[in-house]
């Protein structure tokens, strides 16, 4: 990796940070992007390309399982949606 991409990914997610909560925001975006983002939007092209219909969402609601389990400043892990979309049975301690 060249000093070149190092500058621009820290330029993109943490250049304009102003403390340390927004250092660490960012820190987690360059983390989820290429881990979530980058494959969920190639899979929704070859989708798009088939000739499907796409529909891509990000979901934010801090279901209130999460309270006093996880940190505040995460607004929705990954699969927390499920419940949401699929009903209560799949809520913690409902099952």
């Amino acid at each position: 990796v060249t000093s070149e991409v190092v500058d621009r990914v820290y330029n993109e997610y943490i250049g304009n940070a102003e403390n340390r909560a927004q250092v660490r925001d960012g820190l987690l975006d360059a983390i989820g992007d290429p881990l979530f983002v980058l494959s969920a939007i190639e899979v929704a092209r070859y989708h798009r390309d088939a000739g499907n219909p796409v529909y891509f969402y990000e979901f934010q609601h801090r279901p209130s399982s999460a309270a006093d389990v996880v940190p505040e400043f995460v607004k929705a892990d990954h699969g927390d949606e499920i419940a949401f979309v699929f009903g209560k049975p799949f809520l913690a301690g409902d099952v």
